[in-house]
């Protein structure tokens, strides 16, 4: 017998199958399991170098950025902690907080994990 997945959405571990869905008798929660490994299989984001990132990773900034309304900008080496991956669709995919620049998007090839 085959290991089906917990739910996603209470973690329980008493999933059953119904043809094609999943179901989570304790939520009433039904899946596709193609459509959740496809989803998580879309995102994916690549550094500079070509690193996967993940939500929570630390991450170095490879070029001067300016940051518009500021004076200031975004120096070469700074580091970044504890990023948050975000699907942007101009191309902005983290989210982070910068010292002395606030929250900020940034572009994922301006950056290297760290």
């Amino acid at each position: 017998m085959s290991q089906l997945p917990n739910c996603p959405k209470c973690g329980s571990e008493y999933t059953y199958e119904d043809g094609s869905l999943l179901i989570c008798p304790e939520c009433a929660h039904e899946w596709s399991q193609d459509a959740a490994e496809a989803e998580s299989e879309s995102f994916v984001v690549k550094d500079a170098n070509g690193t996967i990132l993940s939500d929570g990773d630390d991450v170095t900034v490879i070029k001067d950025l300016k940051v518009k309304g500021s004076s200031s900008g975004i120096k070469v080496g700074t580091k970044i902690k504890g990023i948050r991956l975000v699907d942007g669709n101009d191309g902005h995919n983290i989210d982070c907080k910068v010292t002395g620049v606030g929250a900020i998007k940034l572009k994922q090839e301006f950056v290297k994990k760290s």
